[in-house]
């Protein structure tokens, strides 16, 4: 419910061409974010604030270099040589920074608040996902942080025994390599002991297996669903009042 909410969202302002809905959205955002997500702030800044350079990318570009079309009353805020300002090009950018900001918005509270192994198992149960593409995932999600501590084991190992002082471009290469082929190794033997410990359990993809946890849609999801849909249409209807609202 979660998804399917954040998904629509999405596609709703995708459609949404005035900078006040997305703005008035975005700040909602924010407010459902640290009210009920229970969000630490350093964390999402951490997260948010390369999406925010982009947005202001977005925004710059677009006031700089936007094409109105024939018969836009424009107001020309700063004039340098062949570039110009105007009223369109600042609205337009910060559209589409503001959307930017929405979608960051968003997906972060679907990521901050949800469990991987919880959603892939909703997944499974409410959508019908193939319980063998399940479980595969749920197995390479496990195996990420492995692997890290692979990589880690490999560079203490090599600096030990003086390994890596190869430079330059082939130097990389080499270093490449050496990391590479032990870790294909070991990725394998990990896939052929998770594949024997699953057949062992009886596990065979099949869709009518039974479940320890049961993951059912709850009351509180559909007001979240509702509560999300009806803020984003308050925005809407205020942008209206106000005269911006473009689409």
């Amino acid at each position: 419910m979660k998804a399917l909410t954040v998904i629509v969202l999405v596609l709703l302002l995708s459609i949404v061409f005035d900078p006040v809905t997305p703005l008035l959205f975005w700040l909602l955002i924010l407010i459902v974010t640290f009210r009920f997500g229970k969000i630490e702030i350093r964390k999402w800044l951490l997260i948010f604030i390369p999406f925010l350079i982009v947005a202001l990318g977005y925004v710059w570009t677009s006031a700089v270099f936007s094409d109105p079309p024939e018969g836009t009353e424009l107001i020309v805020y700063l004039s340098v040589g062949s570039i110009e300002i105007t009223n369109y090009g600042i609205s337009t950018g910060l559209a589409l920074g503001l959307r930017v900001l929405c979608f960051t918005g968003l997906s972060l509270i679907f990521i901050l608040t949800t469990d991987p192994v919880k959603f892939i198992l909703s997944l499974v149960q409410q959508c019908k996902l193939p319980p063998k593409l399940a479980y595969g995932l749920l197995a390479g999600y496990r195996f990420l942080p492995l692997l890290t501590e692979e990589i880690r084991i490999i560079r203490h190992a090599h600096k030990v025994r003086g390994a890596n002082r190869e430079t330059g471009i082939k130097g990389k290469l080499l270093t490449l390599k050496r990391y590479a082929i032990p870790l294909l190794a070991s990725a394998i033997r990990k896939a052929e002991r998770s594949a024997i410990a699953m057949e062992s359990k009886g596990f065979t993809g099949e869709r009518d297996r039974t479940f320890y946890h049961r993951l059912k849609i709850r009351w509180r999801d559909w007001i979240f669903f509702g509560m999300m849909f009806g803020l984003f249409w308050v925005c809407v209807f205020i942008s209206q009042m106000l005269g911006t609202f473009r689409w």
